[in-house]
């Protein structure tokens, strides 16, 4: 759905109901009509007066109600049903101790299999072909191990001159620890000048021309800083055509965008799963090996974990290793961990990702067009914005990041005040993520209003 559509769909629903999209009374239609909006009340949304940093005379009469949370792209909220996944477990341990581990409705000697369907649904894979095991640079670290294996004349890595601090580090050690060089071993592309996102022919240029010495394309799904969506299947394909295997970290892709891991042939992917899969801070993070490596001889660390269930007990110190992903596992998945992750799945399973990206192509569209009307860059002298995501919304998930004609801590500060949730992130961008799963167009009406009232407070402030 091209942005011009997005916005003509809303305008044409604003007819049909004889109101304005930018009025409030739109967004009220658009969450009366919209037909995830029970999933909203799966998850607690933090209450203005229990949010730290509020200013009393700000919201004082708005104490009792939600908060503006656009903050699942970092943290997700917390699914109400964890309570009860996470107590059954804390009972059953109370009551039957370590029988714990075979019985129950989630055995915790096989707890990750109780929602490995579920996480495979939702990034397009078999579930022979997920893993729910460790944090995500650990399992980027376990994969490049196996995926990354440089030989003199196909030693480099390409990746993402902005990418997440993590998958550098990871990516500048695997190769130190081959006796490489990260000087002259990673290419770091960069968009082009007075660009801020970087151009799909651009990333297929450097592919075609280098692809001969590349061995592993390092990407990611989502861009954590400027929320740009990789077009992942033409990236697999380039790659694949030098050569190269691809890998993707999906922290910020998973249960945001619609993904086709299986079926676009990407070699691993790994993936955290408390952002857009709210299973808590911390939590247990999942990686994917294709089915056309379940049988790779590739090197990779060993651990009891990685053993056949059907000989793991018989604890004769010959590794007998699964098959697939399930061979990655050095050590057995945490039960506690894996009942919060449980509980998010369990409402990601009431509707689709289809059925989800729907709702936030049109709730991002809705977000992008009030702030692009209300903050417009003109020669007026107001305060006024910039989004550096995408317009496009196949290029974008749920996220859209803005720069700031006022000084960017301050208006923070002033969002905070009024029982705003987002996240600042270094040099200068706010990160505005509504998770369609739980976020609703008021709740984007609301934002945009008292992002006003904090550009405006953070100008006159400013001097």
């Amino acid at each position: 759905m091209a942005a011009c559509s997005v916005v003509e769909t809303l305008e044409q629903k604003a007819k049909q109901w004889a109101c304005e999209v930018h009025s409030e009374e739109f967004a009220t239609q658009m969450d009366n009509a919209d037909p995830l909006k029970e999933l909203r009340g799966e998850f607690s949304i933090p209450k203005v007066q229990d949010l730290p940093y509020i200013d009393e005379s700000m919201v004082s009469d708005r104490k009792q109600d939600d908060c503006v949370y656009m903050c699942g792209n970092s943290l997700g909220l917390k699914p109400k049903a964890i309570h009860e996944t996470l107590n059954r477990e804390l009972e059953k341990w109370s009551k039957i101790g370590v029988y714990g581990h075979t019985m129950g409705e989630m055995p915790w000697a096989w707890c990750e299999d109780v929602v490995k369907e579920d996480v495979a649904r939702i990034v397009g894979a078999d579930p022979e072909e997920v893993s729910i095991m460790n944090g995500l640079t650990i399992n980027l670290h376990l994969l490049l191990i196996s995926f990354y294996r440089p030989t003199p004349t196909r030693h480099k890595v390409l990746i993402e001159a902005h990418s997440f601090p993590s998958d550098h580090y990871a990516v500048e050690s695997q190769i130190r620890l081959h006796g490489y060089d990260p000087e002259t071993s990673m290419i770091c592309l960069e968009p082009r000048e007075g660009e801020e996102t970087l151009r799909t022919e651009d990333i297929v240029k450097v592919i075609e021309d280098e692809g001969d010495s590349i061995a592993v394309i390092a990407w990611t799904g989502v861009q954590y800083y400027t929320g740009q969506l990789f077009d992942m299947e033409t990236i697999v394909q380039k790659g694949h055509s030098k050569g190269c295997y691809v890998g993707f970290d999906l922290a910020h892709a998973a249960g945001n965008v619609p993904l086709r891991l299986h079926d676009w042939g990407v070699d691993y992917a790994c993936w955290c799963t408390y952002k857009y899969l709210n299973s808590g801070a911390g939590c247990i993070a999942g990686a994917f090996i294709h089915e056309k490596h379940a049988d790779n001889d590739f090197p990779k660390l060993s651990g009891w974990w990685g053993h056949k269930l059907t000989s793991r007990f018989q604890m004769d110190n010959k590794m007998d290793r699964s098959r697939g992903v399930a061979g990655y596992r050095v050590s057995n998945a945490p039960p506690m961990l894996c009942a919060c992750l449980e509980a998010s799945v369990q409402v990601f399973a009431k509707t689709s990702m289809e059925d989800l990206r729907h709702k936030s192509v049109q709730l991002t569209g809705y977000l992008e067009h009030l702030l692009k009307t209300a903050y417009p860059k003109n020669d007026s002298g107001k305060p006024f914005i910039e989004i550096i995501t995408p317009a496009d919304p196949a290029q974008r998930g749920a996220q859209l990041s803005i720069k700031f004609s006022v000084p960017i801590g301050k208006v923070f500060e002033e969002l905070k005040k009024r029982a705003v949730v987002l996240d600042k992130r270094e040099p200068n961008v706010l990160r505005v993520a509504p998770a369609p799963i739980y976020n609703s167009f008021t709740d984007v009406f609301r934002f945009v209003k008292l992002l006003g009232e904090s550009m405006h407070a953070a100008s006159v402030t400013s001097f």
